[in-house]
This record gives C-alpha cells, structure tokens and sequence, in this order.
C-alpha cells in the first residue's frame, strides 16, 4: 500500500500539470527538476509533488 497524499500535494501537483502538461513524464528525476524550477519550496514537498505529478503522467500515458 502506498501512502496517501494531502490536498495540498495533490491540488499543487494537478495545477502544475495542467499548466505544463509537455513539461512531465514518467521519470521522476527529471519531474522532480520541473517541479523545483516551477515551485518554490522545500525539499519534501517537492519530491511528494513531483511523485504525484508522475503518478499523474503514468495515469494519462496509460489512457492512451
């Protein structure tokens, strides 16, 4: 099981990732540079956010 996100993980992440969509993939390591680049915060929060943004761009990938 994995470990469940805060709405505030999880409304920064989907905004970030409606506003730069071409931005994200699937790999972590270049999400969680994005993401530091995109938003100003600490380093744990922007790892949650960039796994949750991957999770999202698995998610979306899948779909197609």
């Amino acid at each position: 099981m994995g470990r469940i996100k805060s709405t505030q993980i999880k409304r920064m992440g989907k905004k970030i990732f409606e506003e730069h969509p071409k931005r994200f993939s699937t790999d972590f390591e270049k999400n969680k540079k994005s993401v530091e680049v995109l938003v100003d915060t600490s380093k744990k929060f922007r790892n949650a956010i960039a796994g949750y943004v991957t999770k999202l761009a698995a998610i979306k990938a899948k779909k197609k």
